[in-house]
């Protein structure tokens, strides 16, 4: 969804009416980002409930530690969608550009296919995606109970990615 947002305003001819407001550009794209961020966050808590009380999975971390991290996840793969919607032109590009990025990242994450038995190019592939952190975040908390200490490596990548991405995303807004 936030990867068609600003091309559907681009579309129907509202995005020069947001370029001349006194909004800066990182306003612009985290106020795009907010309520899918919100909408994500509790879905995150839902799935959660899902899983422990319906699946009977084990639950052994730390809660808040899986909330932080899934707000940390959420915020990289809708700065992706974000920036996904700066480059392309039209609905139908966008959509198209995260069905392509999404689906090799979700093979690509672990939760599939075990990334131990990748072939070598692709485990390297892997490192680039945030949702193979994700995954090994949400396995170790679950199932291991491990916590900050063990997982901290993980939780900054996917913050300097996030941060990363989101950046570009708000300079190829600007210079559009």
């Amino acid at each position: 969804l936030t990867s068609m947002s600003i091309v559907k305003e681009r579309e129907a001819g509202t995005i020069e009416q947001i370029k001349v407001s006194p909004l800066k550009p990182n306003e612009y794209i985290i106020g795009k980002l907010v309520p899918f961020a919100i909408i994500a966050f509790f879905d995150i808590i839902i799935i959660t409930a899902i899983a422990i009380f319906w699946f009977d999975i084990p639950f052994r971390g730390s809660f808040l530690f899986l909330l932080l991290s899934g707000a940390i996840y959420i915020i990289s793969t809708l700065a992706i969608g974000l920036f996904i919607s700066t480059v392309s032109s039209t609905q139908q590009q966008a959509m198209l550009s995260s069905f392509m990025f999404f689906v090799p990242a979700i093979l690509l994450s672990g939760v599939i296919f075990p990334i131990y038995s990748m072939p070598f190019v692709f485990q390297l592939i892997t490192y680039c995606n945030p949702m193979r952190y994700f995954v090994e975040i949400v396995r170790a908390v679950f199932l291991k109970g491990t916590g900050f200490t063990y997982l901290w490596q993980n939780l900054l990548i996917l913050l300097v990615m996030g941060a990363a991405i989101l950046k570009i995303s708000v300079w190829q807004f600007a210079k559009r």
